[in-house]
């Protein structure tokens, strides 16, 4: 079953998962995870760039050592970057101290103090670590757009995100090989409406 919104319930257990922002404004805060990759984010930036639109990049650490040049135009165009483990990691899978030194490892690369974790999976004793508490904001997302899903349609994935936006909403994307298609043809549509719509795109602040 594919959960485009966190039910209500989850959103409580966990007050301490960043899930959407309270704005009265119209703005949305787009966010790409897995990058950044040669095949995909320059095409994500020139596309953000059409609309003046902001956004926050999740990313992973071995791809920003692979792609300083696009690391660096993410930072360089006004778009935040955040921490996606350097490795990412499957936080249910690992064992804690590793998934923290390879949280570590990546935050010398990108130096930022939000953390999303890969697949959204992050056990109680992570979450709830000094380590994290004491270093990082750690944000989910409002909508996930399920873009990576090659059972979907271009066109579900984007009836997932304009079906369920709101302001503060946080919208997830990924700039990895395996959304390319759903991707392309996903985000100039929601920049297209929401734009029309009055909303803009800024980055995560915390």
């Amino acid at each position: 079953m594919r959960v485009v919104k966190p039910p209500y319930l989850l959103r409580k257990i966990f007050p301490r998962l960043i899930w959407r922002f309270s704005v009265k404004e119209k703005i949305v805060f787009l966010s790409f995870d897995d990058g950044p990759i040669p095949e995909l984010t320059p095409w994500v930036l020139d596309t953000l760039k059409l609309y003046d639109a902001k956004a926050t990049f999740f990313c992973v650490g071995e791809n920003v050592l692979k792609n300083r040049e696009i690391f660096n135009r993410i930072v360089n165009e006004g778009h935040a970057v955040g921490n996606h483990t350097y490795n990412h990691l499957n936080g249910w899978k690992t064992e804690n101290k590793m998934y923290f030194e390879n949280i570590e490892k990546c935050d010398q690369l990108t130096q930022s103090k939000l953390f999303r974790p890969p697949y959204g999976k992050i056990k109680r004793s992570q979450l709830y670590s000094k380590f994290l508490t004491n270093h990082f904001k750690v944000i989910l997302w409002d909508i996930l757009s399920y873009d990576f899903d090659k059972n979907i349609t271009p066109e579900k994935c984007v009836s997932n995100v304009l079906s369920n936006v709101k302001p503060g909403s946080i919208i997830v994307f990924h700039d990895n090989v395996k959304a390319e298609k759903n991707l392309k043809h996903t985000l100039p549509r929601v920049l297209e409406k929401l734009s029309s719509e009055g909303f803009r795109f800024d980055i995560i602040r915390i």
